[in-house]
């Protein structure tokens, strides 16, 4: 997925990427393999250009160093992406394997690059590394004349036309603005980048809200007492995983090279190594895309629901370093946030973020403090009586306390009193045969945690849905 781009004011242009399989021939698949080595080795000498220019520039004050650092002039200018760009020709005639690659490739590899030399200076550390054989895994066409898409072939420079799964047809209005050609260890994708010509108005909140908490035991609990459970994607294929990295372990990686042969290249590796890391590598992609769909799922599910959502604003890398991380790794957060995120400007459906400190330990109806340990898992207030006749689950107050600060950040607050907990879901689960909210069953719950523009328009709009 692409940011959706800020055009003016509340106005965007929508950028969606459509990935589609792709199935280079045997030609295609070794020339492809070759302008991946060809850019790692023309990105790792542009960043050894930066790093030797840096490094002449750690000196100490009153000395040089004639042998740990290189000596450039003190007016040498700073190899910037403009003037690596511009040597990218004289390159070419020093280094004919140069003139094989897309030109256009070439130069975003070396913008890829100065992106990251960028991020690093913006934020302090993270100093570009030199990539690794195997380690450069996608190429970027940024630009095309015409439609490369023709039937079930995409056009590409210098590649000619490769088959295509085009699975999903390219919406009307929509044009290609770039493809990026990924390698995975299942095989060759094709990332399009497509732009719409109709301007989008940005997400406001509106209709019905709910508040989502996300955990470890319940992977969502809304606002209005829907629970989703929590997939375990990689814990169900551990067991294969442990046999097939076993398997890895005792394979011999390095082989006898021939002279002239670097070690690190593929002449070095054994054949039965680069089996062994491939199946490894497949694993790894069938759990990633199977968590990916299923958060896709999930954040259309949660759109159906409601039209405004209320999120934690949490920095769940934290979570991830305690005793839980691989769980919190698996589960995945961060990805799903954005993930809903990207679906709610493309439903018209307003994603805003809360402060997360204290949703867990805050009753949701009285707004006083509710100390609870981790194995405390339901809600009960003494001060209100809020959970004390009905159990109230502490994930579905959390989410309740979410859509409350949400609420109180976004919209006027109006007097009206809320229902709450199971009452709502049991009123919900009336119209709903399968017990999910959905937007005409959580339109009975309207005022729980719902529009608050006003009585009357509220009244109207609980009207409306049943």
């Amino acid at each position: 997925m692409l940011p959706i781009k800020q055009a003016c004011g509340n106005i965007m242009i929508m950028i969606l990427n459509y990935v589609y399989r792709i199935y280079p021939d045997s030609n295609q698949v070794e020339l492809l393999n070759e302008w991946l080595e060809t850019c790692r080795i023309s990105y790792n000498y542009a960043l050894r250009e930066i790093k030797d220019w840096v490094a002449s520039r750690k000196n100490s004050l009153d000395r040089c160093s004639l042998i740990s650092e290189y000596i450039m002039a003190a007016d040498y200018p700073f190899p910037s992406y403009h003037q690596q760009q511009n040597n990218l020709p004289k390159a070419k005639k020093q280094f004919p394997r140069l003139k094989s690659v897309p030109s256009q490739v070439l130069q975003t590899n070396i913008r890829r690059l100065h992106e990251a030399w960028d991020f690093f200076r913006n934020r302090g550390y993270g100093f570009p590394r030199y990539k690794k054989y195997g380690q450069m895994k996608s190429l970027l066409f940024p630009q095309f004349r015409s439609n490369p898409l023709t039937g079930w072939q995409i056009q590409l420079p210098k590649l000619g036309k490769v088959q295509i799964n085009l699975h999903r047809p390219i919406p009307d209005g929509f044009v290609i603005k770039q493809v990026r050609v990924v390698k995975k260890a299942i095989g060759w994708f094709a990332v399009v980048a497509i732009e719409s010509d109709f301007e989008l108005s940005s997400p406001v909140p509106h209709g019905h809200s709910i508040g989502i908490d996300v955990g470890l035991l319940s992977y969502v609990a809304t606002s209005d007492s829907y629970i989703e459970p929590r997939p375990k994607f990689f814990k169900t294929a551990n067991s294969r995983l442990k046999v097939l990295q076993k398997r890895l372990s005792r394979k011999m990686k390095r082989t006898s090279h021939a002279p002239g042969v670097s070690p690190g290249g593929v002449s070095s590796r054994g054949k039965n190594y680069e089996k062994a890391r491939i199946k490894v590598a497949k694993l790894h992609n069938h759990i990633e895309f199977k968590r990916a769909d299923y958060q896709f799922k999930l954040a259309h599910k949660l759109c159906d629901m409601a039209d405004t959502i209320y999120v934690e604003d949490c920095d769940f890398r934290i979570m991830a370093k305690g005793m839980l991380g691989v769980h919190t790794i698996d589960a995945s957060f961060g990805q799903f946030r954005t993930i809903l995120e990207y679906v709610g400007k493309k439903r018209d459906v307003f994603v805003g973020k809360v402060d997360h400190r204290g949703t867990s330990q805050t009753c949701p109806n009285c707004r006083s403090e509710v100390r609870k340990e981790l194995s405390d898992r339901y809600h009960v207030c003494e001060e209100c009586g809020y959970g004390v006749d009905v159990p109230i689950d502490r994930d579905i107050a959390s989410a309740q306390e979410i859509c409350n600060r949400g609420e109180e950040a976004v919209r006027p607050r109006v007097g009206v009193r809320r229902k709450r907990g199971v009452q709502a879901f049991e009123e919900t689960s009336k119209d709903s045969p399968s017990g999910t909210p959905t937007k005409r069953a959580v339109g009975l719950t309207v005022l729980a945690c719902g529009d608050t523009s006003g009585g009357e328009s509220a009244l109207l709009s609980l009207a409306t849905c049943r």
